[in-house]
């Protein structure tokens, strides 16, 4: 056979949903969606992130390169609504797609990075930077590193180290900068240089109520408890009054509450005396246990 007539050789194939599976990123996604309550919008930028890195992965099986993306990162939203939990997770996809070589998270607040003295803020930077590289650095209330009304203020030191990193280590180093919404903003304005290194503005709504329900009672059922339904019916009116209060933290909010339901269990089981103790019994909050709560009186905060 004349060799031109030979048929052309097949172009080579990868299956994305092959080379996924074997990234082992699949079942963080899944624990993720299994974590977290709600959030759709949140775990749906977290999957085309998995899915920009799983088809870079790909494209360089074929030879192709080219500059790995920016993911360095803005969180905003109020406290309990899952930021930390997401960075975690985060990691651990990046380690998992090869993007990161380590994939741990070091989360830190300007006490770790910003020093009291002259010559303080430098090494405290860049020891936090040290234990960071190869994972994601998370910086809770990114917006207290500069305190622009103190002229002493060392944070500026600590954000030009930062920024540094971020542009130099990028292919090693994911940062996430974390906060509320309308503080972040002003943060962004007076640090233009962070704003050019955020590829990606992550925003984490505040929680529903029947968000918060489901969220308490996973919550519950992870520690081998079960709500009644007295205490399920106490706790979905619990719920909007506690919301309505200040320093309302989402989850958070709602975690503290049934650590005080079980409080209340345990001393109303002990006060019993010689009653026979159950594992139904031992396992169930019941209604008295929520509804002793001073939110269904009062209007003082309960924390």
């Amino acid at each position: 056979m004349n060799a031109d007539a030979r048929e052309p050789a097949a172009a080579p194939k990868v299956s994305l949903s092959e080379e996924f599976a074997a990234s082992g990123a699949g079942p963080v996604l899944q624990q993720l969606d299994d974590e977290l309550v709600g959030l759709a919008p949140v775990k749906q930028r977290i999957r085309e992130i998995a899915a920009l890195l799983l088809v870079d992965r790909v494209r360089a099986k074929f030879g192709l390169t080219s500059e790995p993306p920016t993911l360095h990162m803005s969180f905003t939203g109020n406290p309990g609504t899952g930021k930390t939990t997401v960075a975690t997770r985060m990691a651990e996809i990046l380690h998992r797609l090869g993007y990161v070589r380590r994939g741990h998270l070091v989360a830190v607040t300007r006490d770790d990075l910003v020093g009291q003295y002259i010559g303080h803020t430098a090494p405290k930077t860049k020891e936090v930077l040290k234990k960071a590289m190869g994972g994601v650095l998370f910086i809770d209330e990114a917006y207290y590193l500069y305190r622009q009304e103190n002229e002493r203020d060392y944070g500026q030191e600590s954000i030009e180290i930062l920024l540094q990193v971020m542009e130099n280590n990028r292919d090693d180093l994911v940062v996430i900068l974390a906060g509320y919404a309308d503080k972040m903003d002003r943060f962004f304005q007076s640090n233009p240089g962070f704003r050019s290194r955020v590829a990606h503005h992550i925003d984490f709504p505040d929680y529903t109520d029947a968000n918060l329900m489901e969220i308490g009672e996973k919550m519950l059922a992870g520690l081998n408890y079960q709500l009644s339904d007295g205490a399920r019916a106490a706790l979905a009116e619990y719920i909007p009054l506690r919301r309505a209060q200040p320093l309302f933290a989402n989850a958070r909010s709602i975690r503290n509450a049934l650590d005080r339901a079980r409080l209340r269990q345990a001393n109303r089981l002990f006060t019993e005396g010689d009653k026979a103790i159950t594992l139904d019994r031992l396992t169930t909050i019941e209604e008295a246990d929520i509804r002793v709560s001073r939110v269904f009186g009062q209007a003082k905060p309960e924390g």
